[in-house]
């Protein structure tokens, strides 16, 4: 340990640097986790990870047989997002489908219903919806909710121009889920590219016998923590930007934001993750436990981020917990900057966050790989 200079030289850093990017290029493994994985999920869950309802099937049990049921149904029949309309003779065959899983949502339409609507009264219809698949259902509830309104609103022509009702949504006025999902997955892939590369470059040196010359080499602790940070930085907002540029190019989503604030802030993103990562690489022996740590605290940090559920909707102290998590702050800068051009004001609101977490995790990671090269 006496060899060991605790001098700071460009020179050895950047030779230390050099080989951590060799050490990741030349490994086919280390190529495939780094780039092939966080291309493939963007592409994937874009389209996987819906918001949306699509292709379900729907029973109907209609006792009336009058004009207004089969008004409603031939609306069920030319809905985009019904695939099928089953008709049942009674509750039981209804009920049974429900309980097979065969149909996600049923309706019963009593025999007076269009009497009633004849009569200037609503009507009412019974929806019964398959609980074990609840935010589905929800989902459906609401497309048929206004499927029935649409109806009714034909009916009753006068109460629909006394009370009109406009519903406008703003900066994702056609609900395009994707909007939505594809720049909150550009920093998730991020988060979990960077936390791999760094969780893996100490417990690799370590698996394959070369952290001992680290041991007595000259190289100082500051170099080494800079050397293992530089590849996962580098590589983590190449492909943090990769991912937003295909968000515009390939998905169509419009980026009103100042393109310079979000570079700052996906820098100082992945600089808080390095450190996070380097923690778990100094404490792994081996690069499978270096794996297991990066995901042990990558998927609690993704699902206590906000990109799922609302902050806000959680217990008080996991909102607390949200707030230590890079990955919470980053979301609202990058899905602000995407859609609503979000003022600068707002942006350093959620970066200062991002820059105090980064100073305790690279903080923190310089004490456990100095406490591990002592």
């Amino acid at each position: 340990m006496s060899q060991r200079s605790s001098t700071f030289a460009f020179t050895r850093l950047r030779a230390q640097f050099i080989k951590e990017i060799l050490s990741i290029l030349r490994d086919p493994r280390s190529r495939m986790v780094v780039f092939v994985p966080p291309l493939l999920q963007l592409l994937v869950f874009a389209f996987a990870a819906t918001l949306e309802v699509r292709n379900v099937d729907i029973a109907v049990h209609d006792q009336d047989a009058g004009r207004w049921s089969h008004e409603l149904i031939r609306r069920l029949d030319s809905a985009e997002f019904i695939n099928q309309v089953h008709h049942v003779a009674n509750r039981h065959e209804l009920r049974a489908l429900i309980d097979q899983g065969r149909v996600i949502a049923a309706l019963d339409i009593p025999a007076d219903f269009s009497r009633a609507i004849a009569a200037g009264d609503s009507g009412h219809v019974q929806v019964l919806i398959d609980g074990r698949r609840s935010n589905s259902g929800q989902i459906t509830v609401g497309y048929l909710s206004t499927i029935a309104a649409d109806v009714g609103a034909e009916v009753n022509t006068d109460a629909a121009a006394a009370a009109p009702v406009v519903v406008r949504n703003w900066f994702n006025p056609n609900l395009i889920y994707r909007w939505f999902i594809v720049p909150g997955l550009s920093g998730i892939l991020a988060l979990f590219s960077a936390l791999l590369i760094t969780s893996l470059s100490i417990a690799r040196e370590r698996e394959l016998g070369t952290f001992d010359q680290l041991l007595v080499s000259p190289t100082s602790t500051p170099e080494i923590i800079i050397s293992k940070s530089l590849p996962a930085l580098a590589i983590g907002t190449g492909l943090g930007l990769l991912m937003m540029a295909a968000a515009v190019g390939l998905f169509q989503i419009p980026f009103s934001g100042s393109f310079w604030l979000l570079l700052v802030s996906l820098v100082l993103f992945i600089l808080s993750v390095v450190g996070i990562g380097l923690m778990i690489s100094a404490v792994s022996a081996t690069q499978q436990q270096a794996i297991l740590g990066a995901f042990a605290i990558g998927v609690p940090a993704v699902l206590m981020s906000g990109f799922a559920t609302p902050v806000e909707n959680m217990p008080t102290l996991l909102q607390w917990l949200a707030q230590a998590i890079p990955l919470t702050h980053f979301l609202i800068i990058v899905e602000g900057s995407f859609l609503k051009a979000m003022p600068p004001s707002d942006i350093f609101a959620s970066l200062w966050p991002l820059v105090m977490i980064a100073l305790v995790s690279l903080t923190m990671a310089t004490v456990f790989v100095r406490g591990r090269l002592q």
